[in-house]
């Protein structure tokens, strides 16, 4: 997933900016699902599984975890 959090300048509202990426993974992620809905646990993934804003996502940026 990808933040654009970092870097936004120009007097955006950033809670909402924030909120329309989100529909948009959850978007992405029901298209690629299977089933007629989207399971709690997807969902869950999608929302809670976003680097910190200001920190690079290791798996984004090439770095391994120790």
């Amino acid at each position: 997933m990808v933040s654009s959090t970092g870097g936004r300048s120009g007097g955006h509202d950033d809670a909402a900016l924030d909120e329309i990426e989100l529909a948009g993974e959850l978007m992405i992620a029901a298209t690629a699902s299977t089933g007629d809905r989207l399971p709690t646990e997807r969902i869950d993934e999608v929302l809670l599984d976003r680097p910190e804003p200001g920190r690079a996502d290791p798996d984004r940026s090439g770095e391994r975890e120790p």
